[in-house]
This record gives structure tokens, sequence and C-alpha cells, in this order.
């Protein structure tokens, strides 16, 4: 058959299309803050206020999140969320005002937890349908829209000083990722596994209803009480996501700080974080198809804990880029594995366990600010690493599916 008109190829490309499309409109307003800040004449108290609207947004999204997948399935919500989000690029370059910012800012954070969920239950069932894996390589396409918005934010603002103008060009890019998901996604979510009635163990214990006849109405189902399976999935995906988002935030002021790196050295320990992400994440779809998700987010996470744990206790720049390194390595399949297993499980499972994802991308930051504030930043990321190992044990819990068998296509990243 041609790879063009390989199913699964052609729904890996239209579903990488909204991964990079979410990465991409992100990193284009976040790139312009300083633009939005100058011409709303906001102070940094306003702008911290501002970016935290989205996130506000996107936390407090699941009830709706929920309602509309039930209501309209993930191909029409992800379509919508991702016409909605090139809109608001729109919005925000309009604003007259802090306070039509900070609503426009408030319903890209609800839009993103939308497109969020979509994105991944298209992920889930791309898998299950062609029993192959992807969603680490469409999580590695979503780091790879944030730098191509990058690039396009600093042509952009060589050229011109417009944020309008910026933000035209970057809808039209959006409204091309859009036209290439709309022409292969799924019509039909991942159907919810049934767990074997023999299997037995705490993680079993949390599905039992799952193992509930499958209602003829889907359309009248209302939603329930998570699952044990369900909190654990939610419970490693914000210690996940802690340890993620504070790398980002933390890693350059460690080095400056703790590690006495010189200001050009600085700056690499985002580099080195987000570079082993990336390439992890291209290479993770193969590991999951040899060991399992569970191994997988079992190992990495052990990995990640333990060498930054070993790197903090040693001192030193050297010993803290290494660490920062396993840390990238070992974190960076934990989110998609997660994200596979919540679908499995049905959308509100998936849903709530988005949500508490972006609650964990909130509270890391500045939980390690506290601790860091208490004591000292040493301290502060050994909770990182300390979130790490606790990804580890919660992966224990977690009922895992076999690995998915390897393809040939696979060694091409989507």
């Amino acid at each position: 058959m041609s790879r063009l008109h390989d199913p699964f190829l052609r729904g890996q490309l239209a579903i990488a299309a909204l991964f990079l499309s979410l990465g991409f409109q992100y990193a284009t307003w976040a790139a312009r803050i300083p633009a939005v800040k100058s011409g709303l004449d906001l102070s940094a108290a306003e702008v911290g206020v501002l970016l935290m609207a989205a996130g506000v947004g996107a936390a407090v999204s699941f009830p709706a999140v929920a309602w509309l997948m039930r209501r309209m399935g993930s191909r029409r919500l992800a379509l919508l969320s991702q016409l909605g989000l090139a809109l608001l690029l729109l919005a925000l370059a309009a604003a007259p005002n802090y306070p039509v910012a900070l609503l426009v800012m408030c319903v890209d954070g609800v839009l993103v937890g939308c497109l969020n969920v979509a994105m991944n239950a298209q992920g889930a069932a791309l898998e299950s349908r062609h029993e192959r894996n992807t969603m680490a390589r469409l999580h590695a396409v979503f780091s790879a829209g944030s730098l191509f918005a990058a690039l396009l934010a600093s042509g952009m603002t060589a050229a011109t000083g417009s944020v309008a103008a910026h933000f035209g060009v970057a809808v039209v890019v959006l409204a091309a990722l859009g036209a290439t998901a709309r022409t292969g996604l799924l019509d039909e979510d991942a159907p919810a596994d049934r767990p074997d009635p023999a299997d037995s163990g705490p993680a079993a214990a949390g599905t039992a209803d799952a193992l509930a006849p499958a209602d003829p109405k889907p359309a009248r189902r209302r939603w329930t009480v998570p699952s044990r399976l369900t909190l654990w999935m939610c419970c490693a995906m914000v210690f996940g996501t802690v340890a993620e988002g504070a790398m980002n935030d933390w890693s350059a002021l460690y080095l400056k700080d703790i590690a006495k790196a010189s200001a050009e050295l600085a700056p690499l320990g985002i580099a080195v974080v987000s570079g082993m992400m990336v390439v992890a994440r291209l290479f993770a779809d193969g590991w999951r198809s040899r060991w399992g998700d569970g191994r997988v987010v079992l190992l990495g996470s052990a990995v990640a804990g333990a060498g930054l744990a070993v790197a903090l206790v040693s001192g030193g720049v050297a010993p803290a880029l290494a660490g920062f390194a396993c840390m990238g390595l070992g974190i960076a399949a934990v989110t998609p594995c997660v994200y596979a297993a919540a679908a499995r499980q049905g959308s509100d499972a998936l849903t709530l366990v988005a949500a508490m994802g972006t609650t964990g991308l909130l509270a890391g930051p500045p939980l390690i600010g506290f601790i860091a504030g208490a004591s000292d930043l040493a301290w502060g990321m050994g909770a990182v690493a300390a979130s790490a190992g606790a990804v580890a044990l919660c992966s224990t819990r977690i009922r895992w599916t076999a690995p998915a068998p390897v393809a040939r296509s696979e060694t091409t990243p989507a």
C-alpha cells in the first residue's frame, strides 16, 4: 500500500497537525507577551495574572470538556477548538484593555483544555484501531510546534513590531494545519478497555465499573465517580507534569544560583531538558512496543528521579546538566503513556487526567518556589526528583495494556 494512502499514516499526519497547532498557538502568544505588556501598559504583576488566567481557564474546564466530549466526540471538538484558538490570537491582538485581555486568555485556557483532551483521544483511538504506537511522537510534534512558533516570532519581530501582523500570519498557519487535520481525523474515539474479570490486585479492583455492560445510548451517559484506577492515573499525571513544568522554570536559576554556572551556561539547563525530551519522545513509541507502557513509565521516572537526585548531591555544573538530561530523558514518555491509558477508560477519565496534568503544570513551579523560599533551591529541586519517584510508585498501581506489535512504518516520525 502506498504510504500516502496508508490509513494509519494519514490519521497520524492529521492528529499531528493538531498537536503542532497547540504547541504553535501557545508559543506564538507567549513570545509576544512583552509587546502585549507594553501595548496595554501592564505591570509585572498584571502580566503574571494574565498568564495565570490561561492556566486557570484550562484547569477549571474539566466539566465543560467532559460534557462536550460526550456530546460532540473528539473529532468535532478538536476541529472547533483548534479554530477557536486561531481566532483568539486576533482577539488578543485587538484587545483594547486589560479586562478584555484577561477574558481572552481565560477563554484561551478553556479551548486549550478542549483541544488537549480531544487530540489525545484521537491519538489513543488511532493506536487502538491500528494496534500501533504513536502517542509519544505526537507529543514530540507539540514541542516542534513551539519551536516553529519561536522561530516565526523572531522573524516577524525583526520584520515588524506589529503584533496584529504577526498573529495574522500565525492564523494563516493554523488554518492550514486545521485543513490538514480535517482530512484524516477519526470519526469515533477509542473504546474503553474491557478488563479481564480474572484480573486481580489493586489496579484491577479500581476498574470494577468498567466491567458493566456497554451503554447502548452513550449520548445519554452521565459523568460518574472516577475509579481508583483513574485516580492513580491522575496522581501519575500530576507528579509527572509537576516535574516537567518545574524543570523548565527553575533549571536555569538552579545552575546560576546553586551550581554557580556562568551567565552563558545557565540557559543550557532548559535546552538540555527540552532537547532530551524531544529526542526521547521520537524514540519512545518503539520502547513502548518493545517493553510496554508500564515498564517505560516505571523505568523512565525512576531514571529521572535518581539521576536528578545524584546530581543534586554531587553539586556542580556538569553533574547538574547530566541530571537534567536524565530528567528530560526519563520523564518524556510519562504523559503520552498516561494519556493513552486514560483514553482507554473513556472520555471522562481522559478529561479528568488532562485537567490534573494542567493542574500539575500550574502548581509545580510555585510549589518549588515556596520550598526554595523556605530553604533553598537545592531542596526545591529535590522535590522535583521526589515527584519523579512518585510517578514510578503510581505506575505500579495502573493497569497497563500489553505492548503493541512493532510495525516497519513506525520508524518514521510523525
